[in-house]
């Protein structure tokens, strides 16, 4: 190819050469692809200034699909799903007004931004932040947004979910639910999950639920689920979990069925899925997190994950009944490839 040669200063035959450089983003390095031109005469090297690759661009790209960040066209697909501009949304989370706009044109967005992007995903998070700033909209847009997020949330709840949360109660999103209000559909269809095809005990389907939570917490910065895990002595467990696990089986159900073993101390119970699992409640994430536990953990039997998960750092560091914060994810000894 030709072109002008800023070293000759005149037209000159020009060589493509394509490489792979690192860049370093927050004191990690990225390995991105890089495009330059080359002087066949002078041999000076060059960007090519018709080129509209950005190196930088690719190295936040990849940065955040590694860190499970959202990438600016989700985060304009965020806000513009709820026909909100960029002045209006940045009211509602409290920032400055360039920071949104800034994000959507391709800057990598800092950690504390990320979570609250993270949380409005839920539309809960989003109606508690438009209830409590009712000055930000105007009435108009904002009784409009209010009806969108209720009809959204009315159609999300399902009836075993609304029963049992109305038998023991909900909680609001915190670091103790993975940031994501309680969705026991969702646990429900992944303990489906995890014991269709297979026999699987009752500690170890605890323990897949609690790997697949904090596993999806460490990668996405949200849980699956929505559950609380508590220390018990068996190692983690959800919260109240006899609770979820005799609603699988009862009446309204009808999800599993329960085969009892008699060991020489003790009466063991083995989960076997009699429904398909709604896999459509999962996002690709969820659903790659949940494969990968069920697959990483099929040859292990329950001592062993329950052994496995005495040693984590989350378990070590609180004492029987505490509740384990999500925060502990971050040292889980399972990370997804």
């Amino acid at each position: 190819m030709k072109g002008i040669c800023p070293n000759c200063e005149d037209m000159r035959e020009l060589e493509l050469i394509k490489n792979v450089e690192e860049i370093v983003v927050r004191g990690e390095p990225i390995n991105v692809e890089v495009e330059y031109l080359k002087c066949t005469v002078c041999g000076s090297e060059f960007n090519d200034p018709e080129s509209t690759k950005d190196p930088l661009e690719d190295a936040y790209r990849l940065y955040r699909q590694q860190h499970g960040m959202l990438q600016p066209d989700k985060i304009k697909e965020l806000r513009e799903q709820y026909g909100l501009n960029q002045q209006e949304m940045s009211a509602l989370l409290g920032w400055g007004g360039a920071t949104l706009s800034r994000y959507e044109n391709g800057a990598l967005q800092d950690d504390a931004h990320e979570t609250i992007l993270r949380l409005i995903q839920e539309p809960h998070n989003l109606l508690e932040l438009v209830e409590q700033k009712p000055d930000v909209l105007s009435e108009k847009k904002r009784e409009r947004l209010l009806a969108l997020l209720n009809e959204i949330i009315s159609s999300q709840e399902k009836p075993i979910a609304l029963l049992l949360q109305n038998r023991f109660g909900t909680y609001k999103p915190t670091e103790f639910s993975g940031y994501r209000p309680l969705d026991v559909h969702k646990l429900f269809n992944a303990l489906i999950f995890f014991c269709k095809g297979d026999r699987v005990p009752k500690t170890k389907l605890n323990k897949l639920a609690w790997y697949a939570d904090f596993l999806h917490f460490n990668n996405y910065t949200v849980s699956i689920t929505g559950v609380q895990y508590a220390h018990l002595p068996h190692g983690p467990a959800p919260d109240h979990y006899d609770f979820y696990l005799a609603a699988l089986q009862d009446e309204e159900e009808k999800a599993v069925f329960v085969e009892e073993v008699a060991f020489p101390e003790y009466i063991g119970e083995y989960f076997i899925a009699i429904k398909e699992p709604d896999l459509s409640l999962f996002s690709t994430s969820e659903l790659k997190i949940l494969t990968m536990v069920k697959e990483y953990f099929s040859t292990i039997n329950a001592k062993k994950i329950s052994d496995q998960s005495h040693q984590e750092k989350g378990y070590k560091e609180t004492k029987n009944g505490d509740l384990i914060t999500y925060d502990y994810a971050k040292y889980l000894t399972l990370i997804a490839e």
